[in-house]
């Protein structure tokens, strides 16, 4: 391989756009570089690499023997620099590897595709619009570019009624909002947000993600006439001062999950007659059969990874990292064999990925044997 070839592949995986088969190719040319103990001067360093590399093998080493991290070799990590420079830049990606990547052939009719920014806006007059990618659209107080819809500022005329609409985000999809207070919202792949048109002014402000994840940056009360901000989420209510915040309540999962990031939140549990206050790097978890609340100490920036176009895992396990990623990919995923649910990783991935790029590092960790994708159906073995 040519160094501007090596080069031009770098920065594909760098950007998100490798394909399998040069993913590949990529590995392979480290199996050569071990060798021939090449170095490509642009990326700078060789020593310096290294070092830093090894620092980020040290940093996500985790202690649990059922642990496995995923960016880093079982081989001796010096004759990898090149893969460390890939550590370095993108933070992730490869899991422990086999002999190569030339393994079992596993794909029929792949149609799945990478998520997109796409939603259903249901108006106050129960009309649908779908949103989608590139297109814009304008009614009344809402605008949209494709990527967020917009709502203006509470008209001049004083407001005595209240219109709600409707944000659906289907799988596969993501979508923002900006509320007419000035707020902003951030909804995760399948998840549905109610909300105002225009909130009275002197009341309280009120939201409710119905399902899904969302993350919410609200505008402060001293600029909305000192009004309080509430989302509402099944069994809890978030009393809000001015804060920004992740929930994250699927209709599949057990528990409802609240991180707070910067400010402060009062957590209200109307059955249990109790109330939780948060610090910023708290997360409550609320259980929805019991209604008991646990409040832990979480690393925000694996809660909120998605908002930043990527998946951030730490010591989650295969059945909640593919529960992630078939959200996103719009994906049906079965086990073949159980046991392989709780097998766990830590790891970050770029939402722009292609699916089947995942998989093909998921499988050179020794934990499975191959996958099989069927249209939009995953079944992993082991």
């Amino acid at each position: 391989m040519y160094k501007y070839e090596f080069q031009a592949l770098i920065k594909k995986y760098l950007d998100g756009d490798i394909s399998v088969n040069e993913l590949k190719r990529l590995v392979n040319y480290y199996e050569s570089f071990q060798k021939n103990n090449e170095w490509v001067e642009e990326l700078g360093s060789e020593e310096v690499l290294k070092n830093k590399m090894l620092i980020s093998i040290l940093e996500s080493i985790e202690t649990e023997t059922n642990v496995k991290s995923i960016p880093f070799y079982r081989k001796s990590f010096f004759k990898y620099a090149v893969a460390a420079s890939l550590v370095l830049f993108f933070g992730i990606s490869f899991f422990y590897t086999r002999e190569g990547l030339n393994s079992e052939k596993s794909v029929v009719n792949n149609s799945i595709v990478v998520g997109t920014d796409k939603a259903t806006l249901t108006l106050g007059d129960g009309s649908n619009v779908v949103l989608n990618k590139g297109e814009t659209f304008q009614s009344g107080a809402a605008k949209s570019n494709g990527k967020e819809l917009v709502y203006s500022k509470r008209p001049k005329k004083e407001t005595t009624s209240i219109l709600y609409n409707y944000l659906t985000i289907p799988r596969g999809g993501q979508f923002s909002v900006a509320l007419s207070d000035g707020s902003k919202i951030w909804l995760n792949s399948d998840s549905q947000l109610k909300y105002p048109e225009h909130f009275i002014e002197g009341e309280t402000r009120k939201v409710e993600l119905i399902y899904g994840e969302a993350y919410f940056d609200i505008s402060p009360s001293i600029e909305n006439q000192n009004t309080r901000f509430i989302v509402g989420t099944g069994k809890q209510e978030v009393e809000v001062l001015g804060t920004e915040f992740n929930i994250k309540a699927y209709k599949d999962e057990s528990n409802i999950y609240t991180t707070l990031l910067e400010g402060s939140i009062v957590l209200n549990n109307d059955l249990l007659k109790k109330k939780e206050k948060l610090i910023p790097g708290q997360q409550a978890i609320l259980n929805k059969s019991t209604n008991d609340i646990v409040v832990v100490a979480v690393e925000t920036k694996y809660e909120i990874a998605w908002k930043n176009g990527l998946f951030s895992f730490k010591n989650k396990s295969l059945k909640d990292i593919m529960g992630v990623l078939s959200r996103w990919y719009d994906v049906d995923v079965q086990f073949a064999d159980e046991e392989l649910k709780a097998v766990k990783f830590n790891g970050q991935l770029r939402k722009n990925q292609e699916l089947e790029s995942i998989l093909e590092l998921i499988k050179n960790t020794n934990f499975i044997d191959a996958y099989e994708i069927k249209n939009d159906s995953i079944l992993l073995r082991s």
